[in-house]
């Protein structure tokens, strides 16, 4: 999701085809106010004069149900909405609930409607909390607070199909931001629907503790098969890279082999046998080549993605991993001899030695690419 101010359309344009070159695959952007409404349009122009064409998801909050209705064009622009039950409007919650809802029939654009325990419906809250306290055997306020939540969505859904939103544009989210209570409320969700499901943690937190938990809540419910599409919810530093987001959800999903995004590089993480940081260092420089080299074989060697290169730091693991990879190198490790065996496929290829390593093994890989995912283009010809 993109943090700039939509209304700088310039800013927000910029931003969303930075996410779309890391690889996000939909954009979500607020849409909070007349200025961000009439901005959208034009924020869709600027992107494809740059040739960039991935789905914006406008988010609505409060007021959606007047902007969208006011501005044809941005609710024409838009990919999608995405609709938080707990704030279309008090006393009128349903109906303006279902001017929204209305608006993506006639554009026919999809819907989510996405819950969130930090603006959850409050009369619906309370309605359950007391029949809860008057019941003859009550359950915990987080149990109530989790069925809460998963009604919000259900009935929801239920009124979008009423009005006449198609079953299969209907998406459905439930987020929190405990890992355990996350991984609860989307296996209930996922046990009592069929509707599409979005993951998120949602308030993750900034660095290692945001990637950790989101890949810790993440991975557990689309190891069981639970979710459709997912967003890492992470606190920027000031003014930091956007894209962070993106590269770790990609990560979740390449780790549990989902999808594949970029080569992989397999490295030990180093031991008493391993004094010397050569093997770290040449694993980050071919960690780093790999990056660098998939601006270009992104759409020049297809499947490239998949590749797994391994580097290893002495002979303990290093040729079984080696063997297990699509192209491994083995570094010596301390007082071993100072050779590294080079595994192609899992058979030796041949045999490094010297002070050259890290180029001789990148002109192995590059050949193995080329090889192995050909250009679709075929391979340039060189002209006398």
């Amino acid at each position: 999701m993109t943090n700039t101010d939509t209304a700088d359309a310039t800013s927000t344009a910029t931003q969303v085809a930075a996410l779309a070159a890391a690889g996000s695959q939909l954009v979500r952007l607020t849409v909070n106010n007349e200025a961000a409404a009439a901005a959208v349009p034009d924020i869709v122009s600027r992107l494809a004069d740059l040739g960039v064409t991935v789905p914006l998801v406008g988010d609505f909050h409060y007021n959606g149900h007047l902007l969208l209705a006011k501005y044809p064009a941005c609710a024409r622009a838009l990919a999608k909405y995405r609709i938080n039950p707990g704030n279309v409007g008090g006393k009128r919650r349903d109906e303006n609930f279902r001017t929204i809802v209305q608006m993506a029939i006639d554009n026919g654009k999809p819907v989510r409607i996405g819950v969130n325990w930090g603006s959850l419906d409050q009369d619906l809250l309370t309605q359950m909390m007391d029949e809860n306290a008057e019941s003859g055997s009550p359950r915990t306020a987080k149990d109530v607070y989790i069925e809460a939540m998963l009604a919000s969505a259900l009935r929801s859904a239920e009124l979008a199909e009423a009005v006449g939103l198609s079953h299969d544009l209907i998406l459905l989210s439930a987020k929190v931001s405990h890992v355990p209570d996350l991984v609860e409320v989307y296996e209930r969700l996922a046990a009592r629907c069929d509707y599409p499901l979005h993951l998120g943690l949602t308030e993750a937190g900034m660095g290692m503790k945001g990637q950790v938990a989101s890949a810790g809540a993440l991975s557990i419910l689309l190891a069981k098969g639970v979710g459709d599409t997912i967003r890492v919810s992470l606190t920027p530093k000031p003014n930091g890279d956007r894209s962070e987001e993106v590269r770790v959800a990609q990560q979740i999903l390449q780790s549990l082999g989902l999808r594949s995004f970029t080569p992989q590089v397999t490295a030990c993480p180093g031991c008493g046998r391993t004094t010397s940081t050569y093997f770290q260092h040449m694993a980050e420089d071919i960690q780093t080549y790999l990056l660098e080299q998939m601006h270009t074989w992104k759409t020049t060697r297809p499947g490239v993605e998949a590749l797994n290169v391994a580097v290893m730091g002495c002979v303990v693991n290093g040729p079984g991993e080696s063997k297990h990879a699509n192209l491994g190198i083995s570094l010596p490790g301390t007082f071993e001899e100072p050779k590294a065996p080079v595994y192609v496929d899992g058979k030796l290829l041949t045999t490094l030695k010297g002070d050259h390593i890290v180029q001789e093994f990148l002109v192995i890989l590059d050949a193995y690419v080329a090889r192995n995912y050909p250009s679709p283009l075929g391979e340039p010809v060189a002209q006398a």
